[in-house]
């Protein structure tokens, strides 16, 4: 009689749960879905994807969708806040194809979540569902109970679950991350608004205190995103839908380039968040119960990687899991643990330092690796 897959229940259905979840079903595994949201809505916001999750997504079949809809810059520049000095151009486009073998891309969120909702049916996402409870079962499976009142079963749960996870605090409690006194501000808006103004295809603009980011998310460079980290220590909310007052955000930047206040002055609305710190947790596994992407490593968005490893993680388990029986489920998740703690904490250590790129210096430590092929721990 052939052996049962292993039926896996993913929390949450942002890029790292849809990620993984499509990794899982390439290796023969049954995956569950749970979301609390009701739907998804194509957030305001940019992403970056480097070679290191491009290998992953290719992998998955988005290659097509990938060049048709996302921006490829030639480089990311660097520049002082007022003058515009140039202080780093690091090279992307053919270069970073040549190097890598694959493309570094930029373009909105909204665009690669839709994306990857497309690799898994629809009947495996159960929306309105936010984890209450969940405790291990004596078959050596996990039950999960949810807010709506409905429950499930599964041989193994991943928590994927965001900054915010549920399971991560049913594992290890509360957490108590640190406010760095700073927000983001982010939009994407049409560049329509900006009149004859070419922004520089993909900037960030270094000032002693604060910074902005910008970039076009489609290869038509008809959308433009920007985001910043800007002191303003009264505001500690860690959301998304939380909005910013453009008199704010334009004041705190009258001091830059002319074409930064353009883009303020340009775009219609803006949301914010808080930035927080958080250290490496001191596990991300407990039983057939496993953490990812930003339940487990979230991070700073200085090195626009959370994403990125977020995805990594999902090939990683992929692999581990893969022809394990129900019994070993545990240890397979030891072993995803130990394969990528290392690199992602050092990621998040680095990217806290914010000076990525601010200068020349080596980037294939990050965008060389190739989940597919990394040697797993022991």
């Amino acid at each position: 009689m052939p052996k049962r897959p292993l039926r896996i229940a993913i929390i949450g259905a942002g890029i790292g749960g849809l990620s993984a979840a499509a990794c899982l079903r390439r290796v023969g595994i049954d995956v569950s879905i749970y979301e609390q949201a009701r739907g998804f809505t194509r957030l305001g916001a940019g992403i970056q994807q480097a070679p290191n999750s491009i290998r992953v997504l290719y992998a998955l079949g988005l290659k097509d969708k990938l060049l048709a809809q996302a921006f490829q810059p030639d480089s990311n520049d660097s520049r002082d806040h007022d003058s515009g000095r140039l202080t780093n151009a690091h090279a992307l486009g053919q270069s970073v194809r040549d190097r890598h073998g694959v493309p570094y891309f930029l373009m909105h969120r909204g665009d690669l979540h839709a994306m990857l909702a497309e690799l898994v049916p629809p009947d495996i996402v159960s929306l309105d569902h936010r984890l209450v409870g969940m405790e291990h079962a004596a078959d050596h499976g996990v039950r999960m109970r949810f807010s709506n009142g409905e429950a499930a079963e599964a041989d193994a749960v991943i928590g994927a679950d965001g900054v915010h996870s549920v399971v991560r605090e049913v594992m290890l409690g509360k957490e108590r991350p640190r406010f760095t006194g700073r927000v983001a501000y982010r939009t994407v808006f049409p560049t329509a608004r900006l009149g004859d103004l070419r922004p520089h295809p993909c900037v960030k603009w270094w000032g002693p205190d604060r910074h902005i980011v910008s970039y076009f998310v489609t290869p038509r460079r008809d959308e433009l995103y920007f985001v910043t980290s800007t002191p303003e220590p009264d505001f500690d909310v860690e959301s998304w839908s939380a909005k910013g007052d453009l008199g704010t955000l334009r004041a705190a930047y009258d001091t830059f380039h002319p074409q930064v206040r353009a883009i303020l002055a340009a775009c219609p609305d803006v949301h914010k968040w808080a930035l927080v710190e958080r250290d490496p947790l001191p596990r991300w596994v407990e039983g057939n119960v496993a953490l990812l992407g930003d339940a487990c490593h979230p991070m700073t968005p200085y090195m626009a990687q959370g994403a990125s490893t977020s995805i990594e993680d999902g090939a990683i388990l992929s692999r581990c899991l893969r022809g394990v029986e129900r019994d070993g489920v545990a240890q397979a998740l030891r072993r995803y643990q130990a394969t990528r703690e290392p690199r992602t904490s050092r990621i998040q250590r680095t990217s806290a330092r914010n000076t990525w790129l601010k200068d020349p210096h080596d980037a294939d430590w990050v965008y060389g690796y190739d989940a597919w092929t990394a040697p797993l721990a022991e």
